[in-house]
């Protein structure tokens, strides 16, 4: 008689950069995976990362990611994995003056993938603007 257990879901644990709904308009999103070591993906998994304050550049062909913070305020510079045509695309959207930005880190089951979306950056008028609009929903007006 075989045996057949279930295989139990590792929970989904997801961070995200509250910041940047805030300061950028956001357009296209791509979700791309991160080369890391063992104690990185801990870190990660334990819920002791920031996207606060990263950003993504491409350089020498490569997509990169800048000033994660992981741990207690370890900065790291951590490579992405996209393709050849995903990278064009990116680069294509830099060069039409939006920014890349991380949104969010997915670490649920086996991969960790990071979230990065085009954006374009929001004046000072337009974050008021924001503000208004999310205290008229909560009703302070």
């Amino acid at each position: 008689m075989k045996r057949t257990m279930k295989k139990i879901k590792a929970p989904t644990t997801t961070t995200i950069n509250r910041r940047a709904r805030f300061d950028y308009e956001l357009g296209d999103e791509l979700s791309c995976g991160m080369v890391l070591t063992g104690p990185d993906v801990r870190l990660i998994r334990d819920h002791h990362v920031q996207l606060r304050g990263s950003f993504v550049t491409i350089r020498r062909g490569e997509l990169w990611l800048n000033n994660l913070t992981l741990g207690a305020d370890t900065e790291r510079n951590i490579k992405l994995l996209v393709t050849k045509r995903q990278l064009n695309e990116l680069a294509r959207a830099k060069q039409n003056g939006l920014q890349l930005v991380p949104t969010k880190l997915l670490a649920g089951g086996r991969h960790i993938k990071l979230v990065i979306a085009t954006g374009k950056g929001k004046k000072k008028y337009d974050k008021r603007e924001t503000i208004k609009k999310r205290d008229f929903e909560r009703g302070k007006y």
